[in-house]
């Protein structure tokens, strides 16, 4: 089974809510349990870097990709060895009780507003992201969110706390998903969400939507990996997690996270520090 079967089976899992990692993996001193966003899954970054830290490593890589809130919670439950996510105030809080070590910057891409080419909140190439959720909420718009406490959601969420704009009118739709299922609903509604600039790369040409708001400095979108804390927990692999979090942020790792394109466009950028 490949690395991309064994995480659509975590995902499917998490989905039934019956899941725990050490329920279907096995301790292994070659395994290291990685849980991480859907936008690294479903952008085909791991795909890309995973075998290549396997052939220098030796150690296999579990994904179990999900929204940031429940991979940090696996975390904090101990089902994983480490964890890549992108919700800062989240990871600081992960990090300050305990759960967390070694917190690295580890690279960024963007959010963009999307949304259907007839566009009738009005926003296309606006400069100001909260002006146009505004506008949306005004318009009363169709806007699916993912509400799913992942790393995507908390932002949309602090978009419209911005605003000082209740996202309770007609048309929010709350809709429990992870990013790309998000997308074709928009897609099919024509209507308007937030996303990734990474998995709306891999999904643009299956979608019926445009981008209307990018480059917003309030879109920027930085990741961190971060070591589940050794000492609460006996069943990690730390060794094999620290092999993978010294390798992502290594001249290695940071230039295969830069080389790697979709459709001939970068879709991260390395920002070790």
């Amino acid at each position: 089974m490949n690395n991309k079967i064994k995480t659509f089976s975590a995902v499917a899992a998490l989905a039934l809510g019956s899941f725990s990692a050490t329920d279907v993996y096995a301790n292994d001193a070659n395994i290291v349990r990685l849980a991480t966003t859907t936008s690294t899954y479903h952008s085909g970054l791991l795909d890309y870097l995973l075998p290549e830290f396997q052939k220098d490593s030796g150690y296999e890589v579990q994904v179990l990709a999900a929204g940031t809130g429940k991979a940090l919670k696996m975390g904090e439950n101990g089902d994983v060895d480490l964890v890549m996510t992108h919700a800062p105030k989240a990871e600081a809080n992960f990090v300050e009780k305990g759960y967390g070590v070694e917190p690295k910057s580890l690279m960024y891409n963007d959010f963009v507003l999307v949304g259907p080419e007839a566009d009738p909140a009005h926003i296309h190439g606006m400069k100001d992201v909260t002006e146009a959720f505004k506008k949306m909420a005004e318009a009363d718009v169709t806007f699916v969110s993912r509400g799913d406490d992942s790393g995507t959601n908390k932002k949309e969420l602090n978009l419209w706390a911005q605003t000082k704009i209740e996202p309770n009118f007609g048309g929010y739709k709350a809709v429990g998903q992870g990013m790309g299922p998000t997308l074709n609903m928009t897609s099919e509604l024509q209507a308007y969400t937030l996303t990734d600039r990474g998995t709306w790369l891999a999904y643009q040409n299956k979608l019926d939507l445009e981008i209307m708001v990018e480059g917003d400095k309030r879109l920027f979108n930085p990741y961190q990996v971060i070591l589940i804390n050794p000492e609460r927990y006996k069943n990690l692999n730390t060794k094999g997690a620290q092999a993978f979090s010294d390798w992502l942020v290594s001249d290695k790792g940071q230039a295969m996270i830069n080389s790697f394109k979709l459709n001939g466009k970068q879709l991260f950028t390395a920002d070790a520090k």
